[in-house]
Protein backbone atom coordinates (compact mmCIF):
# COMPACT_ATOMS: atom_id res chain seq x y z
CA UNK A 1 0.00 0.00 0.00
CA UNK A 2 1.35 3.42 -0.98
CA UNK A 3 2.38 5.79 1.79
CA UNK A 4 0.38 8.96 2.60
CA UNK A 5 1.54 12.00 0.66
CA UNK A 6 1.43 15.14 2.81
CA UNK A 7 2.41 18.79 2.48
CA UNK A 8 4.56 20.48 5.12
CA UNK A 9 2.98 23.83 5.94
CA UNK A 10 6.15 25.65 7.06
CA UNK A 11 6.69 27.41 3.75
CA UNK A 12 3.01 28.41 3.61
CA UNK A 13 2.72 29.99 7.04
CA UNK A 14 1.81 33.34 5.47
CA UNK A 15 -1.57 31.79 4.65
CA UNK A 16 -4.24 31.02 7.25
CA UNK A 17 -4.63 27.29 7.63
CA UNK A 18 -8.26 27.40 6.56
CA UNK A 19 -7.13 28.60 3.14
CA UNK A 20 -4.15 26.26 2.98
CA UNK A 21 -6.25 23.25 4.00
CA UNK A 22 -8.56 23.84 1.04
CA UNK A 23 -5.56 24.25 -1.28
CA UNK A 24 -3.88 21.11 0.08
CA UNK A 25 -6.91 19.05 -0.85
CA UNK A 26 -7.17 20.66 -4.25
CA UNK A 27 -3.50 19.85 -4.92
CA UNK A 28 -4.29 16.19 -4.26
CA UNK A 29 -2.52 15.57 -0.94
CA UNK A 30 -3.67 13.18 1.77
CA UNK A 31 -2.81 15.56 4.59
CA UNK A 32 -0.55 18.12 6.18
CA UNK A 33 2.51 18.13 8.37
CA UNK A 34 1.63 21.10 10.57
CA UNK A 35 4.20 23.75 11.38
CA UNK A 36 4.11 25.24 14.89
CA UNK A 37 4.04 28.79 13.55
CA UNK A 38 1.55 30.95 11.71
CA UNK A 39 -1.90 29.75 12.74
CA UNK A 40 -1.20 26.18 11.64
CA UNK A 41 -0.54 24.66 15.07
CA UNK A 42 -0.30 26.59 18.33
CA UNK A 43 1.61 24.72 21.05
CA UNK A 44 0.39 26.96 23.89
CA UNK A 45 -3.27 26.66 22.88
CA UNK A 46 -2.97 22.91 22.43
CA UNK A 47 -1.77 22.63 26.03
CA UNK A 48 -4.06 25.22 27.63
CA UNK A 49 -7.33 25.17 25.65
CA UNK A 50 -9.26 21.90 26.15
CA UNK A 51 -11.03 22.33 22.83
CA UNK A 52 -8.12 23.39 20.63
CA UNK A 53 -6.92 19.98 19.42
CA UNK A 54 -10.44 18.78 18.64
CA UNK A 55 -11.12 21.98 16.71
CA UNK A 56 -7.89 21.56 14.73
CA UNK A 57 -8.85 17.97 13.92
CA UNK A 58 -12.27 19.14 12.76
CA UNK A 59 -10.57 21.72 10.55
CA UNK A 60 -8.46 18.99 8.95
CA UNK A 61 -11.44 16.65 8.63
CA UNK A 62 -13.39 19.33 6.79
CA UNK A 63 -10.98 18.89 3.90
CA UNK A 64 -10.43 15.14 4.37
CA UNK A 65 -6.85 15.68 5.53
CA UNK A 66 -4.67 13.49 7.74
CA UNK A 67 -1.91 14.68 10.05
CA UNK A 68 0.96 12.39 11.04
CA UNK A 69 3.47 14.90 12.43
CA UNK A 70 3.88 18.43 13.71
CA UNK A 71 7.10 20.39 13.34
CA UNK A 72 8.85 22.94 15.52
CA UNK A 73 12.12 23.52 13.71
CA UNK A 74 12.47 27.20 14.58
CA UNK A 75 12.31 26.82 18.34
CA UNK A 76 14.45 23.67 18.34
CA UNK A 77 17.20 25.61 16.57
CA UNK A 78 17.60 27.85 19.60
CA UNK A 79 18.16 25.03 22.10
CA UNK A 80 21.85 24.51 21.27
CA UNK A 81 22.68 27.49 19.07
CA UNK A 82 24.91 30.37 20.10
CA UNK A 83 22.00 32.82 20.05
CA UNK A 84 22.33 36.18 18.30
CA UNK A 85 20.07 38.74 16.64
CA UNK A 86 19.22 36.37 13.77
CA UNK A 87 17.13 34.23 16.06
CA UNK A 88 14.73 37.01 16.93
CA UNK A 89 13.14 36.79 13.48
CA UNK A 90 12.34 33.07 13.78
CA UNK A 91 11.33 32.68 17.44
CA UNK A 92 8.00 33.34 19.15
CA UNK A 93 8.13 36.48 21.29
CA UNK A 94 7.75 34.50 24.52
CA UNK A 95 10.79 32.37 23.65
CA UNK A 96 12.92 35.30 22.53
CA UNK A 97 12.01 37.37 25.62
CA UNK A 98 14.77 39.87 26.37
CA UNK A 99 17.08 38.16 23.87
CA UNK A 100 19.76 37.24 26.40
CA UNK A 101 21.26 34.06 24.96
CA UNK A 102 21.21 31.87 28.06
CA UNK A 103 17.57 32.66 28.71
CA UNK A 104 16.63 32.05 25.07
CA UNK A 105 18.30 28.63 25.17
CA UNK A 106 16.41 27.67 28.33
CA UNK A 107 13.04 28.95 27.09
CA UNK A 108 13.51 27.14 23.79
CA UNK A 109 14.16 23.90 25.67
CA UNK A 110 10.97 24.37 27.71
CA UNK A 111 9.02 25.09 24.53
CA UNK A 112 10.23 21.84 22.99
CA UNK A 113 9.02 19.97 26.06
CA UNK A 114 5.69 21.73 25.65
CA UNK A 115 5.65 20.66 22.00
CA UNK A 116 5.91 17.01 23.04
CA UNK A 117 2.95 17.46 25.38
CA UNK A 118 0.98 19.22 22.66
CA UNK A 119 1.69 16.41 20.20
CA UNK A 120 0.43 13.88 22.73
CA UNK A 121 -2.80 15.85 23.22
CA UNK A 122 -3.23 16.08 19.45
CA UNK A 123 -2.69 12.33 19.04
CA UNK A 124 0.54 12.72 17.05
CA UNK A 125 3.53 10.43 17.53
CA UNK A 126 6.28 12.43 15.80
CA UNK A 127 7.63 15.97 16.22
CA UNK A 128 10.07 17.06 13.53
CA UNK A 129 12.61 19.77 14.16
CA UNK A 130 16.11 21.08 14.58
CA UNK A 131 18.50 20.92 17.54
CA UNK A 132 20.83 23.80 16.79
CA UNK A 133 24.56 23.46 17.37
CA UNK A 134 27.17 25.29 19.39
CA UNK A 135 29.99 23.94 17.20
CA UNK A 136 28.78 24.48 13.64
CA UNK A 137 31.05 27.51 13.32
CA UNK A 138 34.03 25.21 14.01
CA UNK A 139 33.41 23.24 10.82
CA UNK A 140 36.54 24.46 9.07
CA UNK A 141 39.37 23.66 11.42
CA UNK A 142 41.31 26.90 11.37
CA UNK A 143 42.45 28.17 13.72
CA UNK A 144 43.05 24.51 14.58
CA UNK A 145 40.16 23.06 16.58
CA UNK A 146 41.10 20.68 19.39
CA UNK A 147 38.96 17.55 19.55
CA UNK A 148 37.97 18.56 23.08
CA UNK A 149 35.94 21.46 21.67
CA UNK A 150 33.97 19.12 19.38
CA UNK A 151 33.44 16.70 22.25
CA UNK A 152 32.15 19.57 24.37
CA UNK A 153 29.64 20.48 21.67
CA UNK A 154 28.19 16.98 21.52
CA UNK A 155 28.14 16.83 25.32
CA UNK A 156 26.25 20.13 25.44
CA UNK A 157 23.75 18.70 22.95
CA UNK A 158 23.25 15.67 25.19
CA UNK A 159 22.95 17.79 28.35
CA UNK A 160 20.31 20.04 26.81
CA UNK A 161 18.33 17.48 24.83
CA UNK A 162 18.19 14.55 27.25
CA UNK A 163 15.78 16.39 29.59
CA UNK A 164 13.65 17.31 26.56
CA UNK A 165 13.70 13.72 25.36
CA UNK A 166 12.66 12.57 28.84
CA UNK A 167 9.41 14.46 28.29
CA UNK A 168 9.05 12.98 24.81
CA UNK A 169 9.40 9.54 26.40
CA UNK A 170 6.76 10.34 29.03
CA UNK A 171 4.40 11.46 26.26
CA UNK A 172 5.06 8.51 23.96
CA UNK A 173 6.25 10.88 21.22
CA UNK A 174 9.43 10.70 19.14
CA UNK A 175 11.62 13.60 18.04
CA UNK A 176 12.87 13.49 14.45
CA UNK A 177 15.88 15.70 13.76
CA UNK A 178 16.08 17.00 10.22
CA UNK A 179 19.77 16.34 9.54
CA UNK A 180 20.87 19.69 8.18
CA UNK A 181 23.80 22.12 8.16
CA UNK A 182 23.86 24.21 11.38
CA UNK A 183 22.47 21.24 13.38
CA UNK A 184 24.43 18.94 15.67
CA UNK A 185 24.06 16.30 12.93
CA UNK A 186 24.49 17.30 9.30
CA UNK A 187 25.81 14.11 7.66
CA UNK A 188 26.13 10.38 8.36
CA UNK A 189 29.15 10.58 10.69
CA UNK A 190 27.71 13.39 12.84
CA UNK A 191 24.31 11.68 12.93
CA UNK A 192 25.97 8.58 14.37
CA UNK A 193 27.89 10.71 16.86
CA UNK A 194 24.69 12.47 17.96
CA UNK A 195 23.01 9.13 18.61
CA UNK A 196 26.01 7.96 20.60
CA UNK A 197 26.00 11.18 22.65
CA UNK A 198 22.48 10.49 23.93
CA UNK A 199 22.97 6.76 24.44
CA UNK A 200 20.98 5.81 21.32
CA UNK A 201 17.72 6.45 23.11
CA UNK A 202 14.66 5.54 21.02
CA UNK A 203 12.96 8.90 21.40
CA UNK A 204 15.51 10.45 19.05
CA UNK A 205 15.62 9.70 15.34
CA UNK A 206 15.64 11.48 12.02
CA UNK A 207 13.41 13.35 9.65
CA UNK A 208 15.11 12.19 6.47
CA UNK A 209 15.49 14.99 3.90
CA UNK A 210 17.70 14.17 0.90
CA UNK A 211 18.04 17.79 -0.21
CA UNK A 212 20.38 18.61 2.67
CA UNK A 213 22.66 15.68 1.89
CA UNK A 214 23.04 15.61 -1.87
CA UNK A 215 24.75 18.97 -2.27
CA UNK A 216 27.30 17.96 0.36
CA UNK A 217 28.24 14.98 -1.81
CA UNK A 218 26.46 12.48 0.46
CA UNK A 219 24.34 9.77 -1.13
CA UNK A 220 20.92 10.07 0.57
CA UNK A 221 20.29 6.35 0.03
CA UNK A 222 23.34 5.56 2.14
CA UNK A 223 21.82 7.56 5.00
CA UNK A 224 18.70 5.37 4.93
CA UNK A 225 20.83 2.23 4.82
CA UNK A 226 22.89 3.44 7.78
CA UNK A 227 19.86 4.31 9.96
CA UNK A 228 16.93 2.17 8.75
CA UNK A 229 15.34 1.97 12.19
CA UNK A 230 15.77 5.69 12.92
CA UNK A 231 13.88 7.12 9.96
CA UNK A 232 10.85 8.47 11.83
CA UNK A 233 9.60 10.81 9.10
CA UNK A 234 10.50 11.72 5.51
CA UNK A 235 10.66 15.05 3.73
CA UNK A 236 10.53 15.10 -0.03
CA UNK A 237 12.68 17.99 -1.18
CA UNK A 238 15.14 18.37 -4.01
CA UNK A 239 18.41 20.25 -4.56
CA UNK A 240 20.89 20.75 -7.35
CA UNK A 241 24.60 21.47 -7.56
CA UNK A 242 25.38 24.26 -10.05
CA UNK A 243 29.14 24.68 -9.77
CA UNK A 244 30.44 26.58 -12.79
CA UNK A 245 34.03 27.34 -11.91
CA UNK A 246 33.13 30.66 -10.27
CA UNK A 247 31.04 29.61 -7.26
CA UNK A 248 31.81 27.13 -4.51
CA UNK A 249 29.88 24.56 -2.54
CA UNK A 250 29.87 26.93 0.47
CA UNK A 251 27.54 29.25 -1.51
CA UNK A 252 29.74 32.37 -1.42
CA UNK A 253 27.53 34.27 1.06
CA UNK A 254 24.87 34.40 -1.68
CA UNK A 255 21.30 33.85 -0.57
CA UNK A 256 18.95 31.13 -1.79
CA UNK A 257 17.61 31.86 -5.24
CA UNK A 258 20.71 33.70 -6.42
CA UNK A 259 21.81 32.05 -9.71
CA UNK A 260 25.46 32.59 -8.79
CA UNK A 261 25.26 30.08 -5.93
CA UNK A 262 27.04 26.74 -6.19
CA UNK A 263 23.90 24.85 -5.15
CA UNK A 264 20.25 25.53 -4.41
CA UNK A 265 16.97 23.86 -3.53
CA UNK A 266 14.61 22.72 -6.28
CA UNK A 267 11.01 21.59 -6.44
CA UNK A 268 10.85 17.77 -6.13
CA UNK A 269 11.77 16.09 -9.38
CA UNK A 270 13.57 19.12 -10.78
CA UNK A 271 16.92 18.68 -9.04
CA UNK A 272 19.54 15.99 -8.59
CA UNK A 273 17.85 13.67 -6.06
CA UNK A 274 17.08 10.15 -7.30
CA UNK A 275 13.71 9.64 -5.64
CA UNK A 276 13.26 6.23 -7.28
CA UNK A 277 16.21 4.84 -5.30
CA UNK A 278 15.00 6.56 -2.15
CA UNK A 279 11.60 4.85 -2.40
CA UNK A 280 13.35 1.50 -2.85
CA UNK A 281 15.59 2.14 0.16
CA UNK A 282 12.60 3.19 2.29
CA UNK A 283 10.82 0.00 1.27
CA UNK A 284 13.82 -2.08 2.32
CA UNK A 285 13.91 -0.17 5.63
CA UNK A 286 10.18 -0.95 6.06
CA UNK A 287 9.30 2.74 6.44
CA UNK A 288 5.52 3.12 6.24
CA UNK A 289 5.12 6.73 7.34
CA UNK A 290 4.20 9.73 5.21
CA UNK A 291 6.16 11.27 2.37
CA UNK A 292 5.90 14.95 3.22
CA UNK A 293 6.64 17.49 0.52
CA UNK A 294 8.66 20.41 1.85
CA UNK A 295 8.42 22.77 -1.08
CA UNK A 296 11.34 25.19 -1.42
CA UNK A 297 12.24 26.57 -4.84
CA UNK A 298 12.96 30.27 -5.13
CA UNK A 299 12.71 30.10 -8.90
CA UNK A 300 9.29 28.45 -9.23
CA UNK A 301 5.72 29.46 -8.38
CA UNK A 302 4.81 27.45 -5.31
CA UNK A 303 1.28 26.29 -6.17
CA UNK A 304 2.51 24.78 -9.43
CA UNK A 305 5.42 23.19 -7.60
CA UNK A 306 3.26 21.74 -4.82
CA UNK A 307 0.72 20.29 -7.26
CA UNK A 308 3.44 18.85 -9.49
CA UNK A 309 5.29 17.29 -6.54
CA UNK A 310 2.14 15.52 -5.37
CA UNK A 311 1.50 14.12 -8.84
CA UNK A 312 5.11 12.95 -9.08
CA UNK A 313 4.94 11.08 -5.77
CA UNK A 314 1.66 9.39 -6.68
CA UNK A 315 3.36 7.93 -9.74
CA UNK A 316 6.66 7.16 -8.05
CA UNK A 317 5.75 5.57 -4.71
CA UNK A 318 5.14 1.85 -4.66
CA UNK A 319 4.90 -1.00 -2.19
CA UNK A 320 7.66 -3.61 -2.00
CA UNK A 321 7.08 -6.95 -3.65
CA UNK A 322 5.80 -9.77 -1.44
CA UNK A 323 7.16 -12.43 -3.74
CA UNK A 324 10.48 -13.01 -5.47
CA UNK A 325 10.22 -12.42 -9.22
CA UNK A 326 11.63 -15.87 -9.94
CA UNK A 327 9.54 -17.74 -7.36
CA UNK A 328 7.51 -19.39 -10.12
CA UNK A 329 10.60 -21.32 -11.21
CA UNK A 330 10.38 -23.37 -8.01
CA UNK A 331 7.11 -24.92 -9.09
Amino acid sequence: MARPVTLFTGQWADLPFEELGRMTREFGYDGNELACWGDHFDVAKANSDPGYCAAKREQLDRYGLQCHAISNHLVGQAVCDIVDERHKSILPAHVWGDGKPDGVNKRAAEEMKATARAAQKFGIGVVNGFTGSSIWHLLYSFPPVPESMIEAGFQQFADRWNPILDVFAECGVRFALEVHPTEIAFDIHTARRALDAIGNREEFGFNFDPSHLIWQGIDPVEFIREFPDRIYHVHIKDAIVTLNGRSGILASHLNFGDPRRGWDFRSPGRGGVNFEEIVRALNFAKYQGPLSVEWEDSGMERTQGAREACEMLRKLDFSPSNVAFDAAFDR
